[in-house]
């Protein structure tokens, strides 16, 4: 008799990502997910709420809207225990890319500017019956603005790819800001 796996979210999100970036499948990523997900991308409040509105979203707002050369570097990845019914995970990650064409979920209605981009993110995503249920979406939209030119960090206390650059690399300088 063959001892039961355990369920691995990690895994499953992965299989998601890979749905969304590699293989570009709308049916694919669905597939990954309960019947009625949340998908919220937070400073943008892009998405969606149930399976019509998500496969929507994905269909016509981030499933092929991403530069060619976007990769995703994982920084830590943190599986919580089962709380009101689904699995919890934590990601944090630094998305690089260069933004050479229109990406309706990060800049919606900003036209390429051919801009290298490195933006932290967080991702808190929730599983049920071994599907992904919720994904919420979390990067500094004024750090993406400095980095597309959109935004001068000179007068703000804002950074721009120097906090994804920081997250990879702890030895870098911190307290920049705070010598202004």
């Amino acid at each position: 008799m063959s001892k039961p796996t355990a369920f691995d979210p990690g895994a499953l999100f992965d299989a998601h990502a890979k749905a969304e970036f590699v293989d570009k499948d709308l049916a694919a990523t669905m597939a990954t997910m309960v019947d009625e997900p949340d998908l919220l991308h937070v400073p943008t409040l892009a998405g969606g709420h149930g399976r019509r509105e998500v496969a929507d979203f994905y269909g016509r707002y981030f499933i092929g809207h991403w530069p060619a050369d976007t990769a995703l570097q994982p920084i830590s990845r943190t599986v919580g225990p089962v709380r009101d019914g689904k699995q919890l995970m934590v990601d944090e990650l630094v998305v690089s890319f260069t933004h050479d064409c229109v990406m309706p979920t990060l800049l919606p209605g900003v036209a390429p500017t051919g801009r290298k981009v490195r933006l932290a993110h967080v991702l808190v995503c929730g599983f049920e019956d071994e599907k992904l249920a919720f994904e919420r979406i979390y990067w500094d939209q004024a750090s993406l603005l400095v980095q597309v030119g959109l935004l001068d960090p000179v007068s703000l206390p804002v950074a721009g790819a120097e906090q994804a650059e920081r997250l990879l690399d702890p030895t870098k300088p911190s307290n920049e800001m705070l010598r202004r």
